[in-house]
């Protein structure tokens, strides 16, 4: 046996025994050593495949665009005291305009050039006269609101997206859709409820001080005071689980929000057994936190989430370090729940669930049953065309075509792609691809014979010709492929990641597998007739 016979069949030696190792996990599962499993992860089922959850949610942009304007009131009513300019009120009006009441038209000149030079995406609008005071208005421009709902639509898929990764789904699907849409693909879910409570969470946490003064019950009639919000209270018997909810009037105005925390983990109460959250701020939201629990000893602040209040502790005192805690009755995986969406970060606009598919396990195994059934369907009626036509030398390239399937197998295996209906349909068309350069080394092979050359000469000068012409072939499926899997969505990218790998393994396959076996074969004895 020469060193270039000898070289070649290692190499497929690695080759396969690497396949196999890969294949091993998908195969035997857990009754493998663990460090076998950690090298090579099972070949991972997509949603059509194994169940799971699809969804489609719509992002309200409009939402984004009144928080952003929330934002510039804010900021607005701070910039106008540091300035000492005198001002009746700040508001927004409607979801882009903001209004500013003065008292006379010196203070109407002194906010306009305030506003033009801290806020250049607003517009000034004409004023009003109203009962004695000077209306001044401001609107987003065009350009400003678009801004604002493409990055709520960025930031509202990277939010959900480590959401997502700490719920820890294996291979999810999150991609924007067409204009505010998201699609979420949730393979192996079992729990449906549970991921549309997360995902749909706004989960914007807030601190907010209860005015001790003001009566819940006239709020709840309907006589909320100035500057004040009416919201509830929740509470959940660990014994019976009826949740209550109790009327809290909150002042409006936010004094901290989510979006300085650091981290947030779940703790157990030793005192009670209860879990609890803990929530730690950065390094601004530490200071922050620091000076509003320094100033405000003695009341209340509640702890606000998505409008709801989970807890109103007194501050007993000053709380240095940056570090709190949210409690409110939860049960472990509520508590684990909140936890993830805080990690996160919060929506920077509510999402809506516009579509919710839901397939179920053995659907997917049917899909299973049915797409392995048409390989082998497919495998059977391309075996029997190539023995009887090729008779001995179709036989090799069924052994070929068996281990092109076990390689594309690897490839899903090693790449960590995952495995769709659609990509079943991409192996049955590289099952009767995978052929294809067999039977264009073969016809070459048997030109040659048939002008009377040796089988050695006829076998070296028919995979010479025919090695260009696979290569082309196949090279430019490959890239109609990869254009595919870089473009298409959803069943289409599926079906380009087997063709992908299918075509790299018939490459492989026809030209040093099939050469290999022919050259071993003709090397043990001397063959006066080839059996093409």
């Amino acid at each position: 046996m020469s060193n270039s016979l000898k070289i070649r069949a290692g190499l497929v030696l690695i080759c396969l025994m690497l396949a196999l190792f890969s294949l091993a996990p998908t195969l035997l599962g857990d009754s493998l050593p663990e460090w076998w499993q950690n090298a090579f992860d099972p070949i991972h089922l997509g949603l059509d495949l194994q169940g799971g959850m699809h969804l489609v949610l719509g992002v309200d942009v409009n939402k984004a665009v009144e928080g952003r304007l929330d934002t510039v009131v804010d900021q607005s009513e701070d910039l106008l005291r540091e300035k000492d300019i005198i001002f009746k009120r700040v508001e927004r009006f409607g979801d882009d305009r903001l209004v500013i009441t003065v008292y006379d038209e010196e203070s109407g000149r002194e906010v306009d050039n305030l506003m033009t030079d801290s806020f250049p995406s607003l517009e000034p609008m004409t004023f009003a006269a109203e009962g004695g005071y000077i209306q001044k208005n401001y609107r987003l421009s065009d350009s400003e609101i678009e801004a604002v709902k493409e990055y709520a639509i960025r930031q509202a898929l990277e939010t959900l997206r480590n959401r997502v990764d700490q719920f820890g789904v294996s291979e999810p699907t999150l991609q924007r859709q067409a204009g505010n849409r998201i699609l979420i693909q949730l393979p192996g879910v079992k729990d449906p409820q549970r991921a549309i409570d997360l995902l749909g969470k706004t989960a914007r946490l807030e601190f907010k001080m209860v005015m001790e003064d003001a009566n819940p019950q006239d709020a709840v009639a309907g006589n909320v005071p100035v500057g004040g919000q009416l919201l509830y209270e929740r509470s959940i018997d660990s014994r019976s689980g009826t949740v209550t909810e109790r009327p809290l009037v909150v002042e409006s105005k936010t004094v901290l929000t989510g979006d300085l925390l650091s981290d947030a983990n779940v703790r157990i109460d030793t005192r009670f057994n209860e879990p609890y959250v803990a929530i730690n701020f950065n390094a601004v939201g530490a200071k922050r936190f620091d000076q509003i629990t320094a100033a405000n000893v003695g009341k209340r602040m509640a702890i606000v989430l998505d409008d709801t209040v989970y807890s109103a502790p007194v501050i007993r005192e000053r709380i240095s370090g940056g570090s709190a805690q949210i409690s409110g009755s939860f049960t472990e995986q509520e508590a684990t729940d909140l936890a993830i969406v805080l990690r996160a970060g919060s929506l920077p606009a509510p999402v809506n669930i516009l579509e919710n598919r839901t397939v179920g396990p053995s659907l997917g195994q049917d899909s299973i049953d049915q797409g392995i059934m048409s390989v082998l369907i497919g495998s059977l009626a391309v075996f029997a065309a190539m023995l009887i036509y090729y008779r001995f030398s179709g036989l090799v390239a069924n052994v070929v075509l068996v281990l092109n399937l076990v390689f594309i197998m690897a490839m899903l295996s090693i790449f960590k792609a995952t495995l769709t209906l659609p990509g079943i349909a991409g192996i049955v068309l590289t099952v009767g691809m995978a052929v294809d350069a067999n039977v264009l080394i073969f016809e070459r092979i048997r030109e040659e014979l048939r002008i009377g050359r040796s089988p050695r000469a006829a076998l070296d000068a028919g995979y010479e010709k025919a090695k260009l012409t696979i290569i082309d072939a196949n090279v430019t499926t490959l890239i109609a492929a990869l254009v595919l899997f870089q473009f298409g969505t959803g069943p289409v990218k599926g079906f380009a990641v087997t063709l992908s790998v299918g075509i790299i393994a018939s490459l492989f396959t026809a030209v040093v597998v099939s050469r290999l076996i022919f050259d071993f074969y003709l090397s043990r004895r001397p063959v006066e007739r080839l059996s093409i």
